[in-house]
């Protein structure tokens, strides 16, 4: 999809969904009555599914599921509804697995699923027969809330749609190995006979992490994928694109290419590039579902393979304006050399904030960013200084599409950051504070986003 060709300059705001307490209901409508009032016109969010206890959203137990802590507790739907009985008829293709695999969670102690006992773990038919039988009012639990998310997200998006705004949602390109998914579907992933992975995902070292980052989710068999018409992605992607207008899709680039590390290994240097199908994937899903709009998360070292298959369905790219500085003039991540089909951010959810970024560099890269961007000794706020230029650069990029972290427009330093990568605390805790969106900071965007002709 064409960002640029299909719809006018926009600008929106990243903001997960966990940053809000009851998201899907009252807080999450003040919030994109908030976007409209200060000129931007989508919120993208981190993958909703239901997290692991790390609460990492790249590491959930499915991804057809949503999270119940993003639930409004105040406005559950009425129960045994014709509506609640009309979704869980559509949802039998994923919520029967899903119920089931968090049932059997429980009932094992939380343990991994391919340590439970043979029947449970292999899906033996009457096993779960009884299963479902002897523990009905807990899987008709998780079938409500299951119904009450969907609810709530359809009256979330039908506000949001009222006042111009869009959804962005982000779909991991794995699943977790401790997942419904790799339970149900055990013939689509690289597992041994009892379900671990023979091969996990990860990155080579780069800018991150000196050992690459060992992401620890099983491969998918995609041998397998190919012979049965990708059924297992053209389905993930189906439930996503119902919940929301656009989709970024995390680690494009194993798309062409996926970094495979033995099961067992230590870190990610001992992995090797395995060629991906990720041109038939994509035909495919354009065949089943049309117009694609997906963005590619295209970050880090990118070979051409990569950009070919991006550029070939007209996928826009990412661009993070921290990344540019290396002293390089023709960095693609300087805001000279942007693209119109390109999301341009100031920052993701894996950079520390602006702020934080701005006031870590060593002097050298320091001196770069102020003669680039012309700043000077100031208030936050201040057209010349950090974060605000930084934002401004973004509002005034070609880029059809300028992203920027709720924490940059609130210029907050690193102890608002999200997330770390290759850590494993203090990662997915911040939360928005309170009073936070005053009509005084709506307004100063809302000239922001209209100078740069971004107001919609």
């Amino acid at each position: 999809m064409s960002l640029y060709s299909s719809s006018p300059r926009r600008a929106g705001v990243l903001l997960p969904m966990s940053c809000l307490t009851g998201a899907l209901g009252r807080a999450g409508r003040a919030f994109i009555d908030w976007l409209a009032e200060a000129g931007f016109s989508l919120w993208q969010f981190l993958p909703v599914g239901p997290t692991a206890e790390d609460g990492s959203p790249y590491w959930v137990r499915s991804d057809a599921a949503g999270h119940p802590a993003l639930l409004d507790r105040e406005e559950l739907p009425p129960p045994d509804s014709p509506e609640q009985r009309s979704f869980l008829e559509s949802a039998r293709p994923w919520l029967d697995d899903y119920a089931a695999f968090e049932v059997l969670s429980r009932l094992h102690g939380g343990v991994s699923w391919w340590t439970w006992p043979p029947a449970h773990r292999d899906r033996d038919a009457r096993a779960l027969d009884a299963v479902r039988v002897e523990q009905a009012e807990r899987i008709r639990a998780i079938e409500a809330e299951q119904f009450a998310f969907a609810w709530q997200w359809r009256r979330l998006r039908d506000h949001a749609r009222s006042r111009g705004v869009r959804l962005f949602g982000d779909l991991p390109f794995y699943v977790a190995p401790d997942s419904a998914e790799t339970w149900a579907h055990r013939e689509q992933f690289q597992l041994d006979a009892i379900g671990r992975p023979r091969a996990v995902a990860g990155v080579p070292p780069d800018y991150f992490s000196s050992l690459g980052q060992l992401w620890g989710n099983p491969l998918y068999d995609w041998d397998a994928m190919r012979r049965d018409g990708f059924v297992f992605w053209r389905n993930r992607l189906r439930r996503q694109l119902e919940r929301v207008d656009l989709l970024r899709l995390d680690h494009f680039r194993a798309l062409a290419a996926h970094w495979a590390v033995p099961a067992g290994a230590p870190d990610a240097r001992g992995g090797e590039w395995k060629r991906t199908p990720g041109w038939a994937l994509l035909r495919t899903v354009r065949d089943d579902l049309g117009d694609l709009p997906l963005v590619a998360e295209d970050l880090g070292v990118i070979t051409p393979d990569v950009e070919d298959l991006r550029r070939a369905f007209a996928l826009p790219g990412m661009r993070v304006l921290q990344f540019g500085f290396d002293g390089s003039g023709d960095n693609p991540h300087l805001p000279h050399m942007h693209e119109r089909n390109a999301v341009v951010y100031t920052g993701t959810h894996d950079n520390d904030t602006t702020a934080g970024w701005y006031a870590s560099l060593d002097a050298q890269t320091a001196g770069r960013v102020d003669f680039y961007l012309g700043l000077v000794p100031g208030p936050p706020r201040a057209p010349g200084t950090m974060p605000e230029a930084l934002v401004r650069a973004a509002l005034a990029s070609v880029s059809a599409l300028a992203v920027i972290p709720m924490q940059d427009l609130l210029a907050l330093g690193s102890s608002a950051r999200f997330n770390t990568p290759a850590t494993t605390r203090g990662n997915w805790l911040w939360r928005l504070p309170a009073g936070a969106l005053t009509p005084e900071r709506a307004a100063h965007f809302l000239q922001l986003n209209r100078v740069y002709g971004r107001a919609r």
